[in-house]
């Protein structure tokens, strides 16, 4: 080891110390353009190897030798790069698995999209882009871009909104699960689970539990495949956690989806109408990929919506002196209690669930500043929006934050913080002409992937029309951002 370290010393000691000799007047040093030596120590190479083998025998570790490549006994020290291979693009155009699982969610309310929806890149998912692009005069690319993605996201919420979309936990049997609650909305109580269905029972959804000695997946299976006798199959899946069989009851359509852990077997079925069909196909196909046998497991669902808080932040925005206040409906949707904070509880006063918009109202508080929303179109696409972030990431404040965006279509990117749904949104001339809404996010138990959220804006004309039916005539107030926040409130839902 010794012999090796003065072998080295000398390697790269020799060449300064001859360098110091030749002083300042040196010819090579004198003359930029002179040719520059090679120094050269005989028996250099020889003697390094012969260290190394000695060093390996004494089971001792060798000191890493300087980057290059030595010849003849030159040492040409040579800096290496070594790049990372670059991550695989993803084959439907998204960045992660959670996007890939939106849009394909979203794919299938729209129609587009049939069957499983796994969020798993595929020529399926392809074609489904390129369908909706193709029904919407598009350029068949099979890659949604901004503007796009944003028409998707605004189509998939008028279907949700029009079947009254809503993701629950069954009490009885414990599986969360979507509910077209406007198609389905009286509930009891079933033989096993819990029962949806219409007033005459042309939709019905029942959840149930399986849990005796002997119970397997496979055995549910096939009793659900011969069951009632009158089914036929379209849709047959197994897999060794669960199963999703589709087809034909009688002159109805169905769908069961069932999942099994430590001997218990969870499930749902979903009955309808063909009459319903063109509401009920898209709706079915989501709950039967969405269904969620034992959430408690995992804390969330597999595919579906993010259990809502129990206390949730947004964002409102005063639209009269008398105490009303505009915010996002989904915000509101089940709260047991609704506060604006600094002004106390509020009662909720309209709500309409085809622009998601809700109006509450606060009494008793004089001196409220009420914005003006414009009701032409928003003609810039560089907005700034007026929100109130979520304590927690404000440290447990409650500042008014003023941040840029960017209109894509219906959307807005990139999307606010938490605690922005029901912001207003201002133009570059600081006119109100919209308010943010916060999609929810779309989870999925691969990979550990973080939720993202997606943010569209309901325009001033919207607003303005939903305020005149409420009989609330359009405050007179000059614009921008600075008085823009007089008008803006935190809202705060409390559920059970």
């Amino acid at each position: 080891m010794r012999t090796l370290i003065a072998i080295l010393i000398l390697c790269f000691s020799a060449p300064a110390a001859l360098a110091q000799s030749n002083g300042p007047q040196d010819k090579a040093t004198a003359n930029p353009n002179a040719q520059v030596r090679k120094f050269r120590i005989p028996g250099i190479r020889p003697a390094i190897q012969r260290a190394r083998a000695a060093t390996r025998r004494s089971g001792v570790a060798t000191p890493a030798a300087p980057s290059g490549k030595a010849e003849g006994g030159t040492l040409r020290s040579t800096a290496i790069r070594r790049r990372a291979p670059p991550p695989p693009a993803d084959r439907d155009g998204t960045v992660t698995p959670a996007d890939r699982l939106a849009t394909q969610l979203d794919l299938a309310w729209t129609g587009d999209y049939t069957g499983l929806v796994t969020g798993e890149a595929s020529e399926k998912a392809t074609a489904a882009v390129k369908a909706f692009q193709k029904n919407r005069k598009f350029k068949e690319t099979g890659v949604l871009n901004t503007q796009e993605r944003a028409l998707l996201a605004a189509a998939s919420k008028a279907r949700q909104n029009q079947v009254g979309w809503s993701v629950v936990d069954d009490p009885i049997t414990g599986a969360r699960l979507g509910l077209p609650t406007k198609q389905a909305p009286n509930r009891t109580e079933a033989k096993s689970g819990t029962r949806w269905s219409s007033a005459q029972g042309q939709v019905q959804v029942e959840t149930f539990k399986i849990r005796e000695p002997g119970t397997t997946l496979a055995g549910v299976y096939e009793q659900q495949k011969k069951e009632p006798s009158t089914r036929r199959l379209d849709l047959n899946v197994l897999r060794p956690d669960f199963f999703v069989l589709g087809g034909m009851q009688g002159l109805k359509k169905f769908y069961v989806r069932a999942e099994v852990r430590d001997g218990e077997v969870r499930g749902m079925t979903v009955l309808y109408d063909q009459a319903t069909e063109n509401i009920m196909d898209p709706a079915a196909a989501v709950m039967a990929s969405m269904f969620t046998g034992f959430p408690s497991a995992t804390g969330e669902a597999q595919i579906g919506q993010a259990a809502r808080r129990k206390v949730e932040y947004g964002t409102g925005t005063i639209v009269s002196a008398a105490g009303y206040i505009l915010t996002d409906r989904q915000l509101t949707d089940g709260c047991n209690v609704v506060v604006v904070s600094g002004y106390g509880d509020v009662d909720r006063q309209a709500e309409d669930s085809a622009t998601d918009l809700a109006l509450l109202r606060v009494y008793g508080v004089p001196d409220l500043v009420p914005a003006r929303f414009a009701d032409d179109p928003i003609k810039d696409s560089d907005v700034t929006i007026l929100g109130v972030a979520d304590p927690r990431i404000q440290d447990g404040g409650a500042a008014i934050s003023a941040v840029p965006g960017k209109m894509k279509g219906e959307g807005i990117e990139p999307a606010p913080q938490p605690g922005f749904s029901g912001a207003p949104v201002l133009d570059g001339k600081g006119r109100f002409v919209g308010m943010a809404q916060l999609k929810a996010p779309v989870l999925a138990s691969v990979g550990g992937v973080t939720p993202t959220s997606h943010a569209s804006i309901i325009p001033g004309s919207t607003i303005r029309a939903f305020l005149e039916a409420q009989n609330l005539p359009p405050a007179n107030r000059q614009p921008g951002v600075q008085g823009g926040k007089d008008s803006v409130v935190r809202v705060i839902c409390v559920r059970k």
